[in-house]
């Protein structure tokens, strides 16, 4: 009889091994992360820039503690190679430059992506990330694409500063640099504003991620959820649902092909690479 409990709970436990082993690889099968598979672009002399946050505290507003967030590692890490493999000089950018702290979340063993392992190895993506440029100390209209990164901790400041919002616009109006944004980064478009002060994506095709998955994921402490705000902004809000949104993907490009929209962490690959796509098209 004991032997034969053993060997049943040594069973159970093997089985528990074997789960825990297979568990990134079935929750990607379920759709986290997507790997992608589309065309890839050669785009040597072409220059990207990509926006991060600086905030790294999830709590509520005018809280100063709270557990350890950030950019979503996939949602910079994604763009950041797909740009760099492509041959385009990448910088990294904030709203008060300096450090954009990665959410430690996003880089564990159930959602780490070959790109975040990749940056964990990279000490020039990392410097890189420990010295942001100030957004006002650049000129949006010398990229040729512009990506605003999420993450919890974007919705504290992409959405609320007032320098973006006008950095945002004069690239729009330079007709040169392809918007994108992926997720909470899609917030950092609200305070662009066309010339006669109306928001530029009030009537466009956007995305960001939806306010179902924030509540699934019961996160609603933070200040800004990009459905709702762009919405407010007048924007034409399109997502794709599954029974948990975090499974879900969406990638919009508006009619005038000037901003490319991801809904979530499963978008960035195709979003940079659907800039890309249209970057390499011009003349």
């Amino acid at each position: 009889m004991k032997k034969k409990l053993l060997t049943v709970f040594g069973s159970l436990a093997l089985s528990a091994v074997l789960l825990v082993m297979a568990a990134p690889s079935i929750v990607h099968g379920l759709g986290l992360h997507p790997d992608y598979d589309g065309p890839t672009y050669k785009l040597p002399g072409k220059k990207a820039l990509i926006i991060g946050t600086n905030h790294g505290v999830l709590n509520k507003v005018g809280e100063t503690t709270g557990a350890p967030t950030g950019a979503q590692a996939s949602e910079l890490t994604h763009p950041y190679y797909g740009f760099l493999d492509a041959g385009m000089e990448v910088d990294i950018a904030s709203i008060k430059g300096g450090v954009i702290p990665i959410d430690p979340q996003t880089l564990g063993r159930m959602v780490a992506t070959p790109e975040d392992k990749r940056y964990l190895e990279d000490a020039a993506l990392k410097a890189k990330l420990e010295t942001s440029i100030k957004i006002a100390d650049l000129d949006f209209t010398q990229y040729d694409a512009i990506f605003l990164s999420g993450g919890w901790g974007a919705a504290y400041d992409l959405g609320y500063s007032q320098v973006l919002g006008e950095k945002i616009a004069d690239a729009y109006y330079a007709k040169r640099p392809i918007i994108g944004s992926v997720c909470h980064g899609a917030l950092g478009l609200i305070r662009a504003k066309d010339k006669t002060g109306k928001p530029i994506i009030a009537g466009r095709k956007v995305t960001g991620v939806t306010d179902k998955q924030i509540k699934q994921l019961g996160i609603t402490l933070t200040p800004m959820h990009p459905e709702s705000e762009l919405r407010k902004a007048g924007a034409l809000y399109e997502s794709q649902t599954a029974f948990f949104d975090i499974f879900a993907t969406h990638v919009v490009i508006d009619d005038e092909q000037r901003f490319v929209t991801g809904q979530n962490q499963n978008s960035s690959h195709v979003t940079a690479h659907k800039i890309m796509e249209i970057i390499s098209k011009r003349p």
